[in-house]
């Protein structure tokens, strides 16, 4: 009997998950993951002319982290489809959708890889000098408050040499300061009121160490991605500093102000820019004389990894 061939959706969307507690994260050399998200949009009645924007997909390369391949599947019918690659080297996607009757999805399957022994993410050097990653952006203009505590961090690390270690301080004061508290702010909420609040979510302690960064003169940008075992996508901040013993590149340092680390293997990025306004995942216009109500969900997690052998350096499946 012939088989009938099976859709490269079908068979992402069959991979199975590993356990994340049962992996040996210190010997991981090599990971693959699968993404798997769903937006719905929910409307009271017809909508026309939606122009929508996606920004859920990783760009190609980025650091020691490869898409190796992704699909997206809408519900409705599209007009027209475009994708590029923005100022910020982010893969946007552009979606025409000329008539919605009362909802719309947008399902998206990714797998990206991840490598252990990569190295440090460089840059050019002349990303330190970058406007865009060192004056305040609209979410994270400091005010008074913000100011005052900038002055106390930064006091003792004047030089270049020492910017690693004041990104660390940065980041350790916002963890500590900060309270992580879910519906106490919103996607407008500025650093400087997420500081008074004195709480908010990843994305508050990614605004409000950003703010820090840039008056402390330290170079930085936003981060947003996944962290496996979270259930929303989740935010993190990279300062960008001088690579050592090599004048023309500049490295990027990763760090989680919510959970006051560094990032590892368990974090997979898709884009970055000034703050989350140009990251959003998702955003759009649209005809219609009311709103919409969007719900998402996710899966993430690896679904394959080599070990590295401890004994012959060789990695096993």
């Amino acid at each position: 009997m012939k088989q009938e061939p099976v859709d490269v959706e079908t068979q992402i969307a069959a991979l199975n998950l590993l356990d994340l507690q049962g992996i040996d994260w210190r010997r991981v050399q090599r990971t693959a993951y699968l993404i798997h998200q769903h937006f719905c949009y929910d409307y009271p009645g017809p909508v026309r002319d939606l122009k929508q924007r996606l920004l859920i997909v990783p760009p190609d390369t980025y650091g020691d982290q490869q898409c190796i391949v992704h699909r997206l599947v809408v519900s409705a019918h599209v007009a027209e489809t475009s994708s590029h690659v923005d100022e910020f080297a982010n893969h946007v996607i552009n979606l025409y959708i000329p008539y919605i009757e009362r909802a719309i999805d947008f399902e998206a399957w990714i797998i990206v890889e991840r490598f252990a022994d990569h190295g440090p993410h460089t840059l050019p050097r002349a990303v330190l000098s970058d406007p865009r990653y060192l004056e305040p952006s609209a979410l994270t203009q400091p005010d008074d408050a913000l100011q005052e505590v900038a002055a106390t961090l930064v006091a003792g690390d004047q030089t270049l040499g020492q910017t690693a270690a004041l990104a660390h301080r940065i980041n350790g004061w916002v963890h500590r300061t900060l309270r992580y508290s879910y519906g106490a702010t919103g996607i407008h909420t500025t650093a400087a009121q997420a500081f008074s609040l004195g709480h908010g979510v990843c994305q508050d302690f990614a605004h409000v160490m950003l703010a820090l960064c840039r008056l402390c003169g330290l170079s930085a940008r936003y981060v947003s991605g996944h962290l496996l075992g979270e259930g929303s996508t989740h935010a993190w901040v990279e300062v960008l500093v001088p690579a050592p013993d090599r004048p023309a590149e500049a490295i990027a340092l990763a760090f989680d102000p919510t959970h006051g680390s560094e990032t590892n293997l368990h974090y997979l990025t898709v884009a970055v820019g000034r703050d989350y306004y140009d990251v959003a995942p998702t955003s759009g216009t649209f005809q219609a004389p009311y709103h919409g109500q969007l719900t998402a969900n996710k899966r993430v997690g690896p679904i394959s990894l080599e070990y590295a052998d401890i004994d012959s350096n060789s990695g096993i499946m």
